[in-house]
């Protein structure tokens, strides 16, 4: 399956989640690239729209690969093959404090004069361009559990089956339009895959 933009992927996905039309969804985007997807599910779904802040944690061999995540709170998620891509306990947690560094500056980037939408008692549906090993998308799902949601899906355009098994046990419902035995990266599935700069997304959550 191809989607021309992520844009197309959104609307697609958007359809899927019909059964969610004005019932007041929030849409969370795990930044950057699913921030402009999220934004326009939202609307499509007349629901509200912010973004969960996650991190993956790099491998230090090849900065591409995630060896784990790590959420707002500190949350850590460390992948069963962190070990063999050079990640250490004391590795992981170098990378976790860069990461959350990263997390903090985005925050007061993103989100400078209100607090994060609460997640408390709501249909809340949370977004990502892809999985390829799922770890930012456990880490957010994870996190958002504990704020006590009353329905928490994950929705996503292509995944890895692997990723997709992984991130399943976390969600109440998911939402994924293909899951490839030949996937290889996220942006194969996409004709244009153009990066999402803080910009846009500082636009998008400002609108």
């Amino acid at each position: 399956m191809m989607f021309q933009d992520r844009l197309d992927a959104a609307r697609q996905l958007a359809q899927a989640l019909e059964a969610y039309r004005e019932r007041n969804p929030l849409v969370l985007a795990i930044p950057r690239g699913a921030v402009p997807m999220a934004r326009l599910i939202a609307q499509e779904l007349g629901g509200d729209f912010d973004v969960v802040l996650v991190r993956k944690l790099r491998s230090p061999y090849a900065a591409e690969v995630a060896v784990g995540s790590v959420d707002e709170s500190g949350w850590t998620y460390v992948a069963p093959h962190a070990a063999s891509f050079g990640a250490d306990q004391d590795y992981i947690a170098v990378e976790k404090h860069e990461q959350l560094r990263t997390i903090e500056s985005r925050r007061a980037q993103y989100t400078p004069i209100r607090p994060p939408i609460d997640p408390a008692g709501r249909i809340v549906i949370v977004v990502d361009d892809g999985l390829a090993t799922g770890a930012t998308m456990i880490a957010a799902l994870h996190g958002l559990r504990h704020r006590q949601p009353a329905w928490l899906i994950c929705a996503v355009p292509v995944a890895a089956p692997d990723a997709l098994a992984r991130v399943r046990p976390l969600a109440d419902e998911v939402f994924c339009l293909s899951a490839p035995d030949a996937f290889q990266a996220v942006g194969q599935f996409y004709r244009h895959f153009d990066q999402v700069e803080d910009d846009e997304v500082i636009a998008l959550l400002r609108d």
